[in-house]
C-alpha cells in the first residue's frame, strides 16, 4: 500500500494525499453479506445529541465480518480484498468449501487464492485462526477475543497488532500495539499476522470537505463561544482559559482525569499502555 501525493492545482490539494489500492481487487461488495446502514448523526432515541460532531457523510452500506471465525476445520480460500466503508482496514472475501461465504479482515500479506482455516490446531500460518493458548510464544496476532466465542474485540484496526509474551495458568499474556499488557484466556481465539493498510494512518485530509464526506462536523473552539455556552467563553479580546485546568462544555476537567471506569477486566492488566 503506497500513498499518493498531488499536484498543488488549488488550496486544498497542496498537501492533500490519498492511499493507492494496490490490494484491493474488487469495488463491488458481496451483495449476500450487506446490510443496511442508518445514520444517528449522534443521537439517542430520544433524538438529543449525546456525541458531538457527528452528521451528514456519505451513506454506506454495513459489510457483515466474522469476528467469530466459529467455521471451524473448513478450508476457505480468499476470493477478493475490498475496500471497507465502514473501518480502517480492508476486508477479504473467504469462499469456503461447503459453499458459504464471509467477509474476515484482511491481513498484511494476505493474496487471493491462498487458503485460510479456523481450528484448535491449524497451522501458523497468516490468516489462520486458533485458540490463543495453541499459538507460539513471540508470534503476531490480530482479532483477539476476550471472552471465549464472542468475537474479536481486540486489535481490528489498520496496522494493528499484538503478540504472546507467554503464558501464566489458563492464561496467555498479550502485548497490545498501544503498549498495555493483559492477560487473555487461553481458549479466546486469535488470528495470525497483523492487519494490513498499514499506512492509512499517514493520509492527510487535506480539505474540510472531504471529514464532511466521514460524517465528521466542524468542532467550535469553546474560547470563541458565550460564557453561558461554554466555561472557556467570554472575555474581551482573546482570553485565557482562566481555571486551573480546561474544562468540557459542562463544566468538568478535560485534561489528565481518568474517565476509565471500574471493570472486571482490569485485573486481568498487567501493565498498562505507555504514556
Amino acid at each position: 500500500m503506497a500513498i499518493r501525493n498531488y499536484k498543488p492545482t488549488t488550496p486544498g490539494r497542496r498537501k492533500m494525499s490519498a492511499l493507492v489500492n494496490e490490494e484491493i481487487t474488487t469495488s463491488t461488495p458481496e451483495k449476500s453479506l450487506l446490510a443496511t446502514k442508518s445514520k444517528k448523526a449522534g443521537r439517542n432515541n430520544s433524538g438529543k445529541i449525546t456525541v458531538r460532531h457527528q452528521g451528514g457523510g456519505a451513506k454506506r452500506k454495513y459489510r457483515i465480518i466474522d469476528f467469530k471465525r466459529d467455521k471451524r476445520d473448513v478450508v476457505g480460500k480468499v476470493a477478493t480484498i475490498e475496500y471497507d466503508p465502514n473501518r480502517s482496514a480492508n476486508i477479504a472475501l473467504v469462499n469456503y468449501v461447503d459453499g458459504e461465504k464471509r467477509y474476515i479482515i484482511a491481513p498484511k500479506g494476505i493474496e487471493v487464492g491462498m487458503e485460510i482455516v479456523a481450528g484448535e490446531s491449524v497451522d501458523i500460518k497468516v490468516g489462520n485462526a486458533l485458540p490463543i493458548a495453541n499459538i507460539p510464544v513471540g508470534t503476531v496476532i490480530h482479532n483477539i477475543e476476550l471472552r471465549p466465542g464472542k468475537g474479536a474485540e481486540l486489535v481490528r484496526s489498520a496496522g494493528a497488532s499484538a503478540q504472546i509474551l507467554g503464558r501464566e495458568g489458563n492464561y496467555v499474556m498479550v502485548r497490545l500495539s498501544s503498549g498495555e499488557q493483559r492477560k487473555v484466556l487461553g481458549t479466546c481465539y486469535a488470528t495470525i499476522g497483523e492487519v494490513g493498510n498499514e499506512d492509512y494512518s499517514l493520509v492527510k485530509i487535506g480539505k474540510a470537505g472531504r471529514t464532511r464526506h466521514m460524517g465528521i462536523r466542524p468542532t467550535v473552539r469553546g474560547s470563541v463561544m458565550n460564557p453561558n455556552d461554554h466555561p472557556h467563553g467570554g472575555g474581551e479580546g482573546r482570553a485565557p482559559v482562566g481555571r486551573k485546568s480546561p474544562m468540557t462544555p459542562w463544566g468538568k476537567p478535560a485534561l489528565g482525569v481518568k474517565t476509565r471506569k471500574k471493570k472486571a477486566s482490569d485485573k486481568l492488566i498487567v501493565r498498562r499502555r505507555s504514556k
